[in-house]
């Protein structure tokens, strides 16, 4: 529990940069406090004693604004900055070195019993205000953008973006834990490609009108055996970006 401890303490001046001294770090960060008197209430807990450790859990999100159950899995060196209004619930599991921002809520989708709430591995980064609700698997180094709400497993290495939560795969991409914000915008690729497919139908409309058009001016002059050239293309194919807006409908990208 001690080099617990430490961990969490340590991390604080590796991860946040107005970080400045440990009296300021102890005393003024609500996520390291909260954190503290979890482990003193999950220890209690596990030690089977009633009422106390809800009672410690209580009076931790009153002074910090963070509620942490009892029964709650807290890894090593987790670090919760700010942290106002993050709610994790009685089942859940974060891993070792996970980032949490204010907001974020990690909990179940109704009364089931059981284990019932998300499990996190290690350096997850959940943006401010992200929700991850279920008994859900979030794989390591995976990062949960800003208001995103994710109802399916994550496999590790990845980003989750949107509502619902949509994912966007980084393979081989280094990517610094604090930018949590600099997510890649897979709404809006969609939205482009579907204003591309759009402008296209919208070039192949005018040019068939076009041709209609000559036709009749043909047929009226008598002349009935002419071919008239088309800019239509009959080869156009919009197979990759039909894959991609389907995968993002899908919840696959």
């Amino acid at each position: 529990m001690l080099s617990s401890i430490i961990a969490d303490f340590r991390i604080i001046f590796d991860r946040d940069p107005a970080a400045r001294n440990w009296l300021e770090v102890l005393f003024c960060y609500p996520g390291l406090q909260a954190i503290l008197l979890h482990r003193v209430a999950h220890r209690i807990h596990h030690l089977g004693i009633p009422f106390f450790p809800r009672l410690i859990s209580h009076v931790a999100r009153f002074i910090t604004g963070i509620e942490i159950h009892p029964g709650a899995t807290i890894g090593t060196g987790v670090f919760i900055d700010h942290g106002m209004g993050v709610v994790i619930g009685e089942t859940a599991e974060v891993g070792d070195y996970s980032l949490i921002y204010q907001g974020v809520t990690l909990g179940g989708t109704g009364k089931e019993s059981g284990k019932r709430h998300p499990t996190l591995g290690k350096n997850v980064v959940v943006g401010a205000g992200a929700k991850v609700l279920g008994n859900l698997n979030i794989g390591n180094s995976v990062r949960i953008g800003a208001g995103s709400v994710v109802l399916r497993d994550v496999p590790s290495d990845c980003t989750v973006v949107g509502i619902p939560g949509r994912i966007v795969y980084q393979s081989g991409v280094r990517v610094n834990p604090l930018e949590h914000g600099n997510l890649p915008d897979s709404e809006a690729k969609v939205i482009r490609l579907l204003l591309d497919r759009i402008d296209k139908l919208e070039q192949q409309v005018q040019a068939l009108q076009e041709e209609k058009v000559k036709e009749q001016e043909l047929v009226t002059a008598g002349v009935t055996n002419e071919i008239v050239d088309s800019d239509y293309d009959e080869t156009y194919s919009c197979y990759l970006k039909d894959r991609e807006i389907e995968e993002f409908l899908g919840g696959t990208m």
